[in-house]
């Protein structure tokens, strides 16, 4: 094993091939990216506060502060008082199985085709062109998805959730009172599962749609943009269900006080047509207007 220990700006680079990283950071940002090289680079732009240690075993790469574990990462306390801050950089082979675990600190992962798990209390997470799949778990930190083909799962508090042209099979968010607006433009079937208390969710689905749909809501508004499918109830509970399309995917959205709204993706350039208004089941909504405006 080889370990250094980084108390300034630093730069490092790993010839021996990594299969797995880890990185637990408190303040500050670390990024990750996905390259087609067989090594490991490592960049410390910035850092304050006690060194970070960075330890490579065989095929896994460290970069963690010697007193943040992973195990019981959401509950870790600062206890000591130090002020610490960090802006760490990595390029890892693309295939690399990444953990990042971060406290108030910004995390941005691209480019990856290995599987990803990232943590975070308050610290935002960034997703970009990431083909593996993802667990991504949260306390208040939001996360942003963006032309992620890999499987999406979400946990959060109060996190809120956005994906944009989200084209992978799977996505599953879990949230108390987080917001999810899902962005959708499939390659195939999709089965996606959506759940929150009292958090909005908004969908975009393309059209024409290929999907099984069931929306619920206990108590919030809904608003639908497809006529082939059905809108019941008029006060309390509120339910959107139907097939658009064939039906080989599968759409579930369920809160308790959250609205939920079903949106038309704008038309493809090579076949403009114009969105359809939304239709509501609540008196106050609007009868017209384009369906990119968001209502929920």
């Amino acid at each position: 094993m080889s370990e250094w220990s980084v108390a300034e700006p630093t730069k490092l680079t790993f010839d021996e091939p990594v299969t797995e990283l880890h990185v637990r950071l408190v303040n500050g940002t670390v990024n990750v990216v996905g390259t087609d090289e067989p090594s490991a680079r490592l960049e410390v732009s910035e850092i304050e506060g006690p060194p970070l240690i960075v330890t490579r075993q065989r095929g896994t790469l460290t970069v963690a502060y010697e007193d943040l574990p992973w195990k019981g990462f959401l509950k870790w306390l600062d206890r000591k008082g130090w002020r610490r801050s960090a802006v760490v950089s990595l390029a890892v082979p693309a295939r690399t199985h990444v953990e990042v675990g971060v406290v108030g600190a910004a995390a941005v992962v691209s480019g990856l085709k290995g599987p990803a798990v990232v943590k975070g209390v308050t610290g935002d997470t960034t997703l970009v062109a990431v083909s593996g799949p993802v667990r991504a778990e949260t306390v208040s930190g939001n996360l942003d998805a963006q032309s992620v083909t890999g499987d999406l799962r979400f946990n959060s508090v109060s996190g809120d959730l956005t994906v944009v042209d989200g084209s992978g099979s799977s996505i599953r968010a879990d949230s108390v009172s987080g917001s999810m607006i899902v962005d959708l433009d499939p390659d195939g079937p999709t089965d996606i599962r959506l759940t929150s208390v009292s958090g909005e969710i908004a969908i975009r689905l393309p059209y024409p749609a290929d999907t099984e749909v069931e929306a619920n809501t206990a108590s919030g508004a809904v608003s639908n943009a497809f006529d082939g499918l059905r809108v019941q109830g008029q006060w309390g509970a509120h339910k959107i269900t139907g097939r658009l399309g064939a039906g080989t995917g599968s759409l579930r959205a369920t809160t308790v006080s959250g609205s939920i709204a079903l949106l038309r993706r704008p038309p493809r350039e090579d076949d403009p047509e114009p969105w359809d208004a939304p239709s509501a089941s609540t008196p106050d909504a609007p009868a017209d207007g384009p369906t990119d405006k968001k209502v929920l």
